[in-house]
């Protein structure tokens, strides 16, 4: 009995304490003007930095009820990102169903259609262990209109509770079944496509590999790729150099949480941001398509260094050898299913450190003779969209992005 009111206590504390919480927050904000950098050009710096400050707050808030044994960090950090929901649309009918488990939500316009609508699958980011629909609810209904098609958002099961690579299984089985059902929905089977911001864009494009060997379903008529993540291979991209202090996503935050995805201990995350993970037979063999050199010089100018080789760490490699996989990595998927696939969209941010897996995969996109509309933003960061939707709260270039989405959309 007195351990639960210790923990009562101890929550009390924490969650009405007039001291605690604000003196964190201020920690965070201290914390954001030390670490963080907010380059010349970036979008509405000052709101970046207090939404970047609260995250800090939120993750030190998180460690600290874990220690205390209340919840999971990443619990709190689930609660927080998944934002305030919406309220519901009334130009939308929106349903929830569960497919193996995996929920679904999705959303139709009301108005009576003129003729079969796209279909568009959407898996949301979060580095596998955070996100959900709520979070992502105003980007689907934003498409859903603008669009006037039927968007299915997939709530695929989060790390380290549901292990990897069971998150792309999710994402392929809700896929598999929008597709085998696409009369009930009304939509044209030649108009299907998927989609994903970050992490998401990461399943989208595994999913849209894998669906080239089901030749009983409809094709994938479009990739649609929001900031994607896309290659374990090279922390030393120009991106990964020049982004690696600019918030939301931090260099070595990218490593530690593959690291929190694949639920293992961080201990070799300082060898892996150095490449030391990677056989030297490996680096050789996909230097053709993972390398600075190929980034055009225009992205070089601030701030790049070339870096030298570092040398190869097989108990590294041993520990993280998962994202040197086409699962992880499908920027290292062979030319013969490159040249497969379908039309594809791909915005990157300029203050991305992700930024270079999308050039990357534009390249190779564009040398397998597949089409490609690139979309590059040159006032973004990686996770702007989690902002959208919000008026005052949101990013003026995160309405940009998402128009020039749903323009591409439109357009097929």
């Amino acid at each position: 009995m007195a351990s639960v009111y210790v923990t009562l206590a101890t929550i009390a504390m924490v969650f009405i304490s007039p001291v605690v919480v604000p003196a964190l927050f201020f920690w965070g904000v201290f914390y954001d003007l030390f670490s963080s950098e907010l380059p010349l050009g970036i979008d509405q710096p000052l709101k970046l930095r207090f939404y970047h400050s609260l995250m800090i707050t939120t993750m030190v808030l998180g460690k600290i009820l874990q220690k205390l044994g209340i919840c999971s960090d990443l619990s709190l950090m689930r609660i927080v990102l998944d934002g305030i929901p919406p309220r519901r649309d009334s130009m939308l009918l929106i349903k929830d169903i569960k497919v193996d488990e995996v929920p679904l939500r999705i959303y139709q316009p009301k108005w009576p259609p003129t003729g079969k609508r796209r279909g568009i699958l959407y898996f949301h980011g979060g580095a596998g262990t955070f996100g959900s629909i709520r979070a992502c609810e105003r980007i689907c209904c934003y498409m859903a209109k603008k669009c006037n098609s039927v968007v299915v958002s997939v709530g695929y099961r989060l790390a380290p509770e549901h292990p990897y690579p069971g998150q792309y299984f999710d994402c392929l089985n809700a896929t598999l079944y929008f597709m085998r059902n696409l009369e009930e929905y009304h939509v044209d089977p030649a108009l299907i496509i998927l989609s994903g911001d970050s992490c998401g864009a990461n399943f989208a494009t595994v999913i849209c590999q894998i669906l080239l060997n089901k030749r009983d379903l409809p094709k994938v008529r479009a990739q649609v790729l929001l900031y994607p993540g896309l290659q374990g291979l090279d922390f030393h991209l120009p991106s990964y150099q020049q982004n690696a202090s600019v918030p939301l996503l931090f260099r070595k935050s990218v490593v530690y949480f593959c690291f929190r995805y694949l639920n293992k201990e961080p201990s070799g995350l300082e060898d892996v941001l150095q490449n030391r993970h990677v056989p030297e037979s490996m680096k050789q063999k996909y230097k053709k398509w993972v390398s600075a050199d190929i980034i055009p010089d225009t992205f070089k100018m601030r701030d790049y260094i070339p870096q030298k080789p570092t040398s190869y760490k097989p108990e590294v490699h041993e520990a993280i050898k998962e994202i040197l996989a086409i699962t992880f990595s499908p920027l290292l998927a062979e030319d013969s299913i490159i040249r497969q696939l379908p039309e594809c969209y791909i915005l990157t941010c300029e203050f991305d450190v992700l930024r270079d897996d999308g050039l990357l995969y534009k390249k190779r996109l564009e040398d397998n003779g597949v089409q490609v509309t690139w979309c590059h933003s040159e006032s973004g960061f990686h996770g702007i969209l989690s902002f959208f939707g919000y008026g005052i709260f949101s990013f003026l270039t995160g309405k940009k992005i998402m128009d020039s989405t749903v323009n591409f959309i439109n357009s097929l």
